[in-house]
């Protein structure tokens, strides 16, 4: 199983050897550190929580790869592609069992409040998997559906990185929610700009396949926003995804380049690129917003306001 961990961290290739892929964006433990220097303690109090948040993450990955039938992440083969399905439920499920052992044993005496803020965002994570799942097989999601699915399945886990290396350094709540809060925008924010990505996104820079996200029915925000413009070009993608949502996973599986180049066109026609990458800066305003008049340490809301940026400009 450590192998198994070890492939999909980066760690080693396919054939055991060490290597230097691609861990990820580290955005999370980032903010985790970020929020025990918020509170006032030095970053290292915030460790434990930078660590279990980024293990949930990759838990999370995981399963997502074998749900959505992903083969590539980060320019490789998945877990399930190369170890099998089993070796990489079995792996998720150590990561979020460690990332529960690492708080409660390597935290302070306010661990107990920050497994309890990392189990809560859990629940809310899978509650989203859950639901993005479900909405793949429906003809009509609305935008309010869609934003909440996302702000379970990727705001929750952002808002707890954003809060819980503060609890370990023994914020209270008021500062503690605020960072829950900037957590939820930038969190939504994230995923806006990744729904542009699974759909618009270079497959050198992103690792994925062209058009990803239509290749697997989802219901992101550019398409349901699309959906709901109105016009002749809503009308049209409206019936073409109402016909995919009745095809059979093999008619869907022999789809060719133009029919998703077609259903993308749709989307940015009817305005759905457009309103993503609009709100994507609305969610990264009122993430900063969240900030304000906390008192925050000499230079943590600029380091707060960097990652915010880093967020809504990324490329991957």
């Amino acid at each position: 199983m450590d192998t198994v961990a070890a492939y999909h961290f980066g760690w080693i290739d396919a054939e055991g050897r060490p290597t230097d892929a691609d861990s990820g964006k580290a955005v999370r433990p980032a903010l985790a550190l970020l929020s025990a220097e918020a509170a006032g303690a030095d970053p290292e109090v915030g460790v434990p929580g930078a660590v279990a948040v980024e293990l949930v993450h990759n838990f999370s990955l995981l399963h997502d790869d074998l749900m959505d039938g992903d083969e590539q992440r980060r320019h490789r083969d998945t877990v399930w592609k190369v170890h099998g399905p089993a070796q990489a439920i079995l792996v998720g499920d150590a990561l979020f069992a460690l990332a529960v052992e690492t708080i409660l044993r390597g935290g302070t005496t306010h661990a107990a409040r920050a497994a309890g803020r990392l189990a809560a965002a859990s629940r809310k994570l899978v509650d989203g998997q859950a639901q993005d799942i479900v909405f793949e097989h429906r003809e009509r999601v609305s935008v309010a559906e869609c934003l909440e699915m996302e702000g379970n399945k990727t705001g929750a886990l952002l808002a707890c990185a954003a809060s819980i290396g503060a609890v370990l350094g023994g914020a209270d709540e008021r500062l503690a929610d605020a960072l829950d809060t900037f957590g939820h925008h930038l969190g939504l924010a994230f995923q806006a700009v990744d729904d542009l990505l699974g759909i618009w996104g270079d497959p050198g820079t992103t690792g994925k396949q062209t058009w990803s996200d239509l290749r697997q029915r989802k219901k992101s925000l550019p398409v349901v926003a699309a959906l709901a413009a109105g016009g002749a070009a809503a009308e049209r993608l409206t019936a073409l995804l109402t016909a995919d949502v009745k095809k059979s996973q093999e008619e869907f599986d022999d789809f060719g380049e133009d029919e998703f180049a077609e259903r993308a066109a749709l989307i940015e026609e009817a305005g759905g690129r457009r309103w993503t990458t609009e709100e994507a800066a609305r969610r990264h305003r009122r993430a900063l917003d969240a900030l304000d008049g906390l008192g925050l340490p000499g230079g943590v809301r600029e380091r707060f306001t960097a990652l915010a940026d880093f967020v809504v400009l990324r490329q991957k």
